[in-house]
């Protein structure tokens, strides 16, 4: 049965990644369909973060409330409601309309699936979860480029993804009575942490989070990431067809190579996180990162930026599910639910101001200047990562000599 509901949990995941990518690599074509300036791109992604900046700020209160099983149902099938309303939408405005559900429906099922398996699993398993988004990231925009290739409106990507949704709907239902079960008898897995139960929840108090040391920099450090991951998502389609002259079908194809640097990143992360730990996988694969920046910097031929992307993606892979499992390390377990939507909300709020932002420059300058964004984005993101590997370091040590000092 715990192996039923890790396969469900990996589906879910599928699940959050397929529409994540299909507005940034469909926006070349939307742009000109529907008459909108190249910069209501960045408003749409700026609203989908906004519902889920709302809905991961209350994750926890809702997950120690109704549970996980039932979150998740009720947030897949705002997702579902949200990309059928992109297939029909006929104005930007019945778009922006849509993205409240879109973003409101990923906030919290990504806080409480993040947190169940940050609790009762290892790092590699982390690493594997996210590897499931990679899947879906990678397959939208190869959706959206067989569509368009075949002569399809952008539209009917949205659809096929949507439909996927509500079957992902009907088998949460159905098996719904399984998240009570398993989370009853403890955590999944013999190597699992011991952990908080999701599903029957907590009467302890809500602890003062920002009082805790870390927290802030560890909110800053999400922050940067999610900017440097969204604003490639958002962008990059972008940046290949109007600054290196690259056709749509093919950009969005190239597109998906960075999510699949992803997804194969975060599988074989999972094998190197046996011999590394977080920390280690932190530091690699921000250097693997910021070297993909560069590479897109640099005066090189195209192919490079499809080098640079994969580069980029191939970094990307350990950062999230490494920041995400350090949490209940860094923080304690009883404070993890509420770290991690704070930290899921602050990824989110960097997705909400980033990647709009470079899109408000490039209407007013080129889009050419993305490389030097991701590059300063890059820098900060290992800056900030270091101070608090720093500060963690040393309240490890303080709370080893003596216990008392580092209660919250």
């Amino acid at each position: 049965m715990a192996t039923f509901l890790i396969l469900i949990i990996y589906i879910a995941f599928i699940s959050l990644g397929l529409p994540d990518a299909v507005l940034g690599a469909a926006w070349p074509i939307m742009q000109g369909e529907l008459n909108a300036p190249l910069e209501a791109a960045g408003l749409l992604f700026g609203m989908i973060s906004v519902g889920t900046v709302i809905s991961s700020l209350f994750s926890g209160t809702l997950l120690k409330k109704y549970g996980t099983g039932r979150v998740t149902v009720v947030s897949v099938m705002l997702t579902a409601i949200g990309l059928l309303g992109f297939n029909y939408a006929e104005s930007i405005y019945w778009l922006l309309f849509f993205t409240l559900p879109l973003g409101l429906g990923a906030g919290a099922v990504d806080a409480g699936l993040n947190d169940y398996v940050a609790i009762n699993y290892k790092a590699h398993h982390m690493n594997w979860l996210h590897a499931f988004w990679g899947v879906g990231a990678t397959i939208g925009p190869l959706v959206l480029s067989q569509i368009i290739s075949r002569g399809y409106s952008w539209r009917n990507s949205y659809l096929i993804i949507a439909a996927f949704q509500f079957v992902l709907v009907l088998i949460l239902l159905i098996t719904l009575p399984l998240w009570k079960k398993v989370a009853g008898e403890g955590p999944v897995t013999q190597d699992a942490p011991e952990g908080l139960n999701q599903e029957q929840g907590s009467t302890a108090k809500k602890p003062n989070i920002f009082s805790i040391p870390g927290v802030k920099w560890a909110l800053l450090t999400f922050v940067f990431y999610t900017g440097i991951e969204q604003t490639v998502n958002l962008w990059g389609s972008t940046f290949l067809v109007d600054s290196k002259g690259i056709d749509p079908a093919t950009a969005a194809e190239w597109l998906s190579f960075y999510f699949l640097g992803i997804t194969i990143g975060r599988v074989l992360s999972g094998f190197i996180s046996f011999k590394l730990s977080n920390k280690q996988m932190l530091r690699l694969g921000q250097a693997i990162v910021l070297m993909g920046t560069l590479v897109l910097l640099l005066p090189l031929p195209n192919i490079f930026m499809l080098i640079g992307l994969i580069l980029i993606g191939l970094g990307c892979a350990p950062v999230y599910p490494s920041m995400l499992h350090e949490t209940p390390t860094r923080f304690g377990t009883e404070n993890s639910q509420y770290v991690m939507g704070l930290q899921l909300a602050a990824g989110n709020t960097g997705a909400l101001l980033l990647p709009p932002l470079f899109g408000l420059v490039a209407s007013r300058f080129s889009v050419n200047v993305l490389p030097i964004f991701l590059v300063i984005y890059a820098i900060i993101l290992l800056s900030s990562t270091e101070r608090l590997n720093l500060l963690a370091s040393t309240t490890q040590k303080l709370a080893h000599r003596a216990p008392s000092l580092t209660k919250v």
